[in-house]
């Protein structure tokens, strides 16, 4: 079973995401595509606008998605109460991992170049019994 801090950064990270996909996609026109707990939150988000900036709405919405994939996660006892009252961050998205390195080098004056692993050349492609090397 995992522990109650990596389902609490799980699932602060699924509601955060969940979040700005399903309110882009309500922008587009997409709501009544959105599944029901999306429409929910979105509604409950919205409804909150009338009487808050944003901002405020949008922390409000987050926790409350937070706090629904805790539990289905299987978070048991008090959620993480740092996690659960971070602002969301925007439109940023944190990496997790650094990236990997690419698996080509550059010539310092030149393009990309692949790398090409050591062995033996195939002339086969290169004409096969006609090529007398």
């Amino acid at each position: 079973m995992a522990s109650s801090s990596s389902i609490a950064k799980k699932a602060r990270s699924k509601a955060e995401a969940d979040f700005a996909t399903w309110l882009m996609m309500a922008k587009l026109g997409s709501f009544v595509d959105l599944p029901p707990n999306a429409r929910k939150f979105l509604t409950n988000y919205r409804d909150r606008l009338q009487m808050m900036s944003e901002a405020e709405s949008t922390v409000l919405a987050v926790r409350e998605m937070y706090s629904a994939y805790y539990s289905e996660m299987g978070g048991v006892g008090r959620r993480n109460r740092k996690l659960a009252n971070q602002r969301p961050a925007g439109n940023v998205v944190r990496l997790q991992r650094p990236l990997k390195p690419q698996s080509a080098t550059r010539n310092s004056t030149g393009p990309m170049i692949p790398k090409i692993p050591p062995g033996p050349a195939d002339f086969r492609e290169h004409g096969g019994s006609d090529c007398h090397i």
